[in-house]
């Protein structure tokens, strides 16, 4: 087996070993219609687990591979994911503060990859990312990353209104990084326990998520461009936030 077919298995028996041996799915790619009793048990597992799935017609998995699928293709992640809920109660009982980054969408492998790097390098103890609507972690983010993605704990969610509902429940302030607001983030108080969140490049942290936050803030921008790169605004409010705590 060769470096790339290492990323991902296909076949219904080798999905359910690679299940229940822990390994970490992904990505599952299940062909439309696909009903026997094989697959029940895989299904039993995909819907046990949690695991992320997607309905696609048989021609999609054809193109993936040429060899007996079965209907089945999972991409495998690289890294472990953790729960936000087993990650808080332990900074907590290290004697830690928390300091926790929240992406919103961020759909971009190389941006989440460098964000993770520069949260490994300022010392955030956790990534909350949610399973819909966030880049995959796959090689290239781990390669931008510097390897980050492998060091800092990366938490995924199904519900992200309700992860940040159990952050705030937590004793935990949400400050939201946006524009829509006329606070720097010079005004926020970093030393409290914090999770910083961070939305799309393309508009932001959604509405129903910016309700959440206890507090907004941008950071200033002088120049005619409107907005900055979000990986590099990301290192900007958390090395903030750095600078307070030391």
């Amino acid at each position: 087996m060769n470096k790339e077919e290492k990323n991902f298995i296909f076949g219904i028996h080798a999905i359910i070993e690679a299940i229940k041996a822990g390994k970490t799915i992904d990505k599952l790619f299940i062909q439309k219609g696909l009903h026997n009793n094989a697959f029940a048990e895989l299904w039993k597992l995909v819907r046990l687990r949690r695991i992320n799935y997607k309905h696609v017609p048989i021609e999609k998995i054809n193109r993936l591979t040429k060899k007996n699928h079965q209907g089945v293709f999972a991409f495998l992640s690289p890294v472990d994911f953790h729960k936000i809920e087993d990650i808080i109660p332990r900074l907590y009982e290290e004697g830690k503060n928390p300091l926790i980054l929240v992406l919103d969408r961020i759909t971009d492998v190389r941006n989440l990859g460098a964000i993770a790097r520069t949260a490994e390098c300022a010392g955030i103890h956790t990534i909350l990312i949610p399973e819909q609507n966030s880049a995959a972690i796959n090689g290239d983010a781990v390669k931008t990353s510097s390897g980050a993605l492998h060091k800092i704990p990366i938490s995924r969610t199904w519900n992200l209104k309700l992860s940040l509902q159990l952050i705030k429940d937590s004793g935990i302030q949400l400050i939201g990084c946006t524009e829509k607001t006329q606070d720097f983030i010079y005004n926020a108080d970093f030393c409290k326990p914090t999770a910083i969140i961070i939305g799309s490049e393309e508009d932001g942290i959604s509405k129903e998520i910016l309700k959440m936050c206890d507090m907004k803030t941008k950071i200033p921008i002088n120049g005619s461009i409107s907005s900055l790169n979000v990986s590099v605004a990301t290192g900007i409010i958390s090395y903030e936030a750095i600078r307070q705590r030391n």
